[in-house]
């Protein structure tokens, strides 16, 4: 199984253990050629140690994975999108595959398989039963066109694949009727060498770390939304918040949707701007400025730094609440979603955090957290940061640090993922 950095990892208790061992379980985003998120890989590592190990990777492992992700259930991580998912020759052969959602599982067939004729009748059998099938780190091989008739993707690890062979290994596979899926991209000039030869979707360092997203500068529209969320943050009078919108119409058509979509039940028809902002509210409208920023910026949603920042915002909101730290503060937990939503920003429009949060009149927790991870808030931040990382070592000092169980991490990010699913 291959282990690569990735976002929104899960900790996982091993059924017919103790139960104090847990597991981790990561999503690492697969984007198409537009960068847009069609799937995750799941990644699977144990908790007590800091490193990944899957040498023992068969039986014990892969019961943990199979009876973990369906307790938890995938549609929760996964919302829309595809989970791919590695087996071994063992678990190919078990039928506790047959127990997971077909629709929306792809089975990535481990390089260490050896295609026996077993193997392959086994692989037709589950494709006839509607699993989709996927060739991991694979490297193009005559011998194997039969297999490419049955699978739908081949994963090919860019880095482990000579950049001399490459073109011609793709171009031997695109004869096929396969996906071409890269591996390991890791930066944008990978990406473009990947998009000119032809491959249709991409996973990798690139995608999935926020510092070396692809970013844009701050445009008209991300200037309006600065300017909106600060005149939100500051009780603006209604007034010149619709004023705000009125100067730019994109705006002005999202509230309206917004409202169509968050406001049930509603007996008149929204008549003007100010009637939208009154019934929508402060507090929604809050949250939806903040997570525009990011629409906006980041070719709308369903991408990683979107994903990300949206997860960040909702897990961080989640946690406050669960813990001591909250105290009789109530606004606490809406400066902890803020804080995640907006640690994002300076990736989004490519400039200093420390000049971004001069034009937002923040709470100071809210602002040392952002420039200087410090404070309650900042140490929470830190704490979904290395959890993103999956630097466990970091993990369990925060938790311990903050007070906070390893359970409550775990509802609360599932809650979350949930949460974030249903922005779409």
């Amino acid at each position: 199984m291959q282990i690569s950095n990735n976002v929104n990892t899960l900790v996982l208790p091993q059924p017919g253990k103790d139960s104090q061992e847990k597991f981790f379980l990561g999503r690492q985003p697969i984007l198409d050629r537009k960068q847009r998120i069609v799937g995750y890989e799941f990644l699977f590592r144990s908790a007590d140690i800091s490193y990944a190990n899957i040498t023992d990777h068969l039986q014990a492992g892969c019961s943990v994975i199979i009876n973990a992700l369906t307790a938890f259930g995938f549609r929760d991580v996964l919302g829309k999108h595809k989970g791919f998912f590695n087996v071994t020759a063992e678990l190919l052969m078990s039928d506790l595959l047959e127990i997971l959602p077909r629709e929306q599982i792809v089975i990535e067939l481990l390089e260490t398989i050896e295609f026996t004729d077993e193997i392959v009748a086994r692989c037709i059998e589950l494709k006839g039963k509607g699993f989709s099938l996927a060739l991991d780190d694979h490297i193009y091989d005559p011998l194997c066109e039969p297999l490419y008739q049955i699978v739908d993707f081949v994963k090919v690890d860019i880095l482990q694949t000579p950049q001399s062979d490459l073109a011609d290994m793709v171009r031997m596979l695109k004869k096929q009727p396969v996906i071409l899926l890269a591996e390991k991209v890791e930066d944008a000039e990978q990406f473009k060498t990947c998009l000119d030869l032809g491959f249709q979707l991409f996973q990798g360092y690139y995608f999935a770390r926020p510092s070396v997203l692809k970013k844009r500068r701050m445009d008209i529209s991300g200037i309006t939304l600065i300017k909106l969320l600060e005149q939100v943050l500051t009780d603006a009078e209604i007034g010149v918040i619709e004023e705000t919108f009125k100067q730019n119409p994109g705006l002005t058509f999202n509230l309206l949707r917004l409202v169509n979509s968050v406001v049930m039940g509603m007996r008149d028809d929204i008549k003007t701007l100010r009637h939208a902002i009154m019934v929508l509210g402060m507090s929604q409208l809050k949250r939806w400025v903040q997570l525009a920023l990011f629409s906006s910026g980041s070719k709308g949603a369903g991408t990683p730094l979107l994903e990300t920042a949206a997860v960040r915002g909702r897990l961080m909101e989640l946690l406050v609440q669960k813990q001591p730290i909250c105290g009789s503060d109530m606004d606490f937990p809406d400066r902890a979603f803020m804080t995640g939503v907006l640690s994002l920003m300076d990736v989004l429009f490519e400039s200093p955090m420390e000049e971004l949060v001069k034009q937002l009149s923040l709470a100071e927790d809210v602002r040392r957290a952002l420039v200087s991870r410090e404070g309650a808030l900042g140490n929470q931040l830190t704490l979904i940061e290395n959890l993103e990382k999956m630097d466990f070592v970091g993990v369990s000092r925060l938790l311990t640090e903050s007070n906070c169980s390893m359970d409550v991490l775990l509802e609360s990010q599932l809650e979350a993922i949930n949460w974030t699913n249903n922005l779409h």
